[in-house]
């Protein structure tokens, strides 16, 4: 365990300077590294007050921690993101692999080189072209270049391959010369390449004019089939030079990112904007982070467009990260030309935010399990709680009653974050004459524990949580009964506001806990609590409606507990037995049986 004390000691003693500070395990093993603009202040913050669960995990396995002085956030920011990318640390939130705008790779050295889509730039001695705004969109670009050029795309191996097999259907589509027959030259090949480097150099017009001159010679020497070969690979360039714009990252190029924090898993998204068009996508999930949502963005955006070595001309961000200003230099810097770093507030620019923001949901709707949106809402009430354990098994218990009729208590059972039916139990409340929902409650409750400790299996096994429908008094309540009965279950009422919504839990002490920063939380306390008062107002109705139905057979002669039930079963409803005639209701009772209860209802009704 870490030596709290020792360490906020010593992070008391820290400088009020920007820089970066290094977590260390007992194994002096780099966990976690961050930026500070006051070191002094942010490094000991780890060390008083309450964290989430993520956070608190790293903190235990603190035993030093070094720091870096900075000369200014930027140098931070940028020592930071080096250190991060050096150590990766575990603590730390990661991409995966490099992802963003991919290269065009092609090794001249080899023989029968081919183009290849590489992640970024290395020195390796090969040509690379780009960046391109996409690697879907890249892939389709280098298709569309080899088909033009007749340069084959598929999975065979020069010069091994050649002569082998017959060629495949893309030559008898005439998008590729077939440099798999015997015929072909490496020199035929490679003058081929050398044109669609050419167009990946943006060496268009040059290429064009070559051809051009081509195209006249062979129609001067009346090869005319061959000038109009040269013809539509004239017109083929043409096109391609048109698209470029598309494939290359323009001036006008915009990124839009997203962020989202689901209940078990966070994803981050880029949309790619080229010339105004979403014309790509980049997303990863990533696990629950330890820095909050403008801090997750900026490591991000730097580990994102840093595996590039470049970034788009205007980079758009869902929030204030705190560092934008820094964020640009950063990026201006990698880039080599400005890059504008801005949160948009409305407008166009704003919709791309949201789309991006949306993406970033979905993909992490998708790829959360209903199980690991559970597990993670019962850690969060486990910490908000103070409970030992994430809850397994949550009962809930409500009153229903119209004055002093028929007063009844429900509870409901929540196993897994899903009803468990058949657990549910209904309490008619016995030793309450009057309206006094604190009462009622200590005997429904009370009665609970105590078929528990009598061994009844009906009410086994015991819950984690105890959530009451009511405030503190109820809860109170709720926690001296059970207590009476040997119960040791934490106990919470929940409370609603204005709306009659559940805003927050409540101790029986009167201490609130705020539900409403935890969304799944949030919605899972509030459909307990929907559930459970459902379920109380419905057995109420059923015992009023019987009630009801019985006092109006009430006092008729010849007509006890026995008669009213065949009565009510055969006809359905009291009104249906005061429409009967003598003979029908002869049918079910006695006669003289059924003449009392029909002189009873017409009489009633003046007839």
């Amino acid at each position: 365990m870490a030596d709290i004390p020792a360490l906020r000691k010593k992070a008391l003693a820290l400088p009020m300077k920007p820089g970066v500070y290094l977590m260390r395990d007992a194994g002096g093993t780099i966990i976690y590294v961050g930026k500070a603009k006051l070191l002094r202040n942010r490094v000991t913050s780890y060390f008083r007050g309450a964290h989430n669960l993520k956070t608190e995990a790293m903190i235990a396995k603190i035993a030093d921690f070094s720091v870096i002085i900075a000369s200014s956030e930027f140098e931070a920011l940028v020592l930071e993101n080096s250190l991060i990318k050096h150590h990766e640390p575990k603590y730390n939130i990661l991409l995966k692999d490099d992802k963003g705008y991919p290269f065009v790779r092609i090794d001249l050295r080899r023989e029968y080189p081919r183009f290849e889509i590489a992640a970024k730039r290395e020195n390796d001695g090969a040509m690379y072209f780009g960046p391109f705004g996409g690697r879907g969109l890249t892939k389709n670009a280098v298709e569309t270049i080899c088909k033009t050029f007749g340069l084959p795309t598929c999975a065979r191996k020069f010069p091994r391959d050649i002569g082998k097999e017959r060629p495949c259907l893309n030559y008898h589509m005439g998008v590729c010369d077939a440099y798999c027959l015997p015929g072909k030259t490496e020199e035929e090949y490679r003058a081929a390449l050398a044109r669609a480097v050419m167009v990946l150099e943006g060496k268009t017009k040059e290429l064009t004019d070559g051809l051009r001159g081509q195209m006249e010679a062979f129609a001067a020497a009346l090869r005319f089939e061959e000038a109009a070969k040269v013809r539509d690979a004239v017109s083929a360039i043409t096109a391609l030079e048109t698209q470029q714009h598309v494939w290359t990252k323009g001036t006008s190029d915009t990124d839009a990112v997203g962020f989202y924090r689901g209940t078990a898993k966070s994803c981050f998204t880029v949309l790619h904007y080229i010339g105004g068009k979403l014309l790509g996508k980049d997303a990863e999930l990533l696990p629950d982070t330890l820095e909050e949502d403008g801090g997750a963005v900026s490591q991000l955006v730097r580990q994102f467009y840093g595996g590039q070595g470049c970034a788009p001309k205007s980079v758009l961000l869902p929030l204030d990260t705190g560092d934008a200003e820094e964020l640009a230099r950063y990026l201006t810097e990698l880039s080599g030309s400005a890059v504008r770093v801005a949160v948009p507030q409305r407008g166009l620019l704003r919709d791309y935010i949201s789309a991006a923001a949306e993406n970033a949901k979905e993909e992490v709707r998708r790829a959360t399990t209903a199980e690991e949106r559970v597990t993670k809402t019962a850690r969060w009430l486990a910490e908000a709680l103070g409970l030992p354990e994430p809850p397994r098994r949550i009962e809930a218990f409500d009153i229903s009653n119209t004055g002093s009729s028929e007063i009844v208590a429900s509870m409901t059972v929540f196993e897994h974050g899903k009803p468990l039916k058949r657990d549910y139990r209904k309490f008619r409340i016995k030793s309450v004459t009057i309206e006094n929902d604190y009462a009622s409650m200590r005997e429904a409750v009370g009665r609970r524990f105590a078929r528990f400790a009598a061994g009844d299996a009906k009410f086994s096994p015991l819950p984690d949580l105890l959530l009451i429908d009511g405030g503190a008094a109820h809860a109170s309540a709720a926690r001296e009964a059970m207590e009476e009965n040997g119960g040791r279950v934490p106990v919470f009422g929940m409370v609603k506001d204005d709306r009659h919504r559940t805003r927050a839990l409540v101790t029986p002490d009167g201490c609130e806990i705020g539900i409403d920063a935890f969304p799944a939380a949030f919605a899972f306390i509030g459909s307990i609590q929907e559930e459970t008062h459902r379920f109380a107002i419905e057995f109420h109705r059923a015992r009023r409606s019987k009630a009801l139905r019985a006092s109006a057979l009430d006092g008729i002669p010849g007509v006890g507990a026995a008669r009213k039930e065949k009565l009510l079963r055969q006809f359905g409803s009291v009104k249906a037995i005061s429409a009967a005639g003598e003979d029908e209701l002869s049918k079910v009772v006695p006669k003289d049986a059924a003449k009392a209860v029909y002189e009873h209802f017409h009489s009633e009704s003046g007839e």
